[in-house]
């Protein structure tokens, strides 16, 4: 599973991948993560490395009893696509 770490002074999830950053712009409301923006460089894009984000995002949110609420069409439609990883985590 992917590295992905919280950067709370850029409120932002972030992982590192061949020296490049994906990451996730996010908010807090409470026990709720919203997701506002995923974004992969463009070098990236295609490799799967936002999915492995998104793996290592679900996995940091249930580790610190959050709910996500993806805002981001990509994060809605990788969440849809993954139910099962998504269970109990996702609204």
């Amino acid at each position: 599973m992917a590295e992905v770490h919280d950067n709370p002074s850029r409120q932002r999830f972030e992982m590192v991948e061949q020296g490049q950053t994906v990451f996730a712009d996010y908010r807090r409301d409470g026990r709720r993560l919203i997701i506002d923006h995923v974004e992969a460089p463009i070098s990236l894009r295609g490799t799967g490395a936002a999915g492995r984000f998104m793996e290592g995002l679900v996995a940091a949110a249930k580790a610190e009893g959050s709910t996500i609420v993806p805002v981001c069409s990509y994060a809605v439609a990788w969440l849809q696509r993954h139910p099962t990883l998504a269970a109990g985590v996702a609204e």
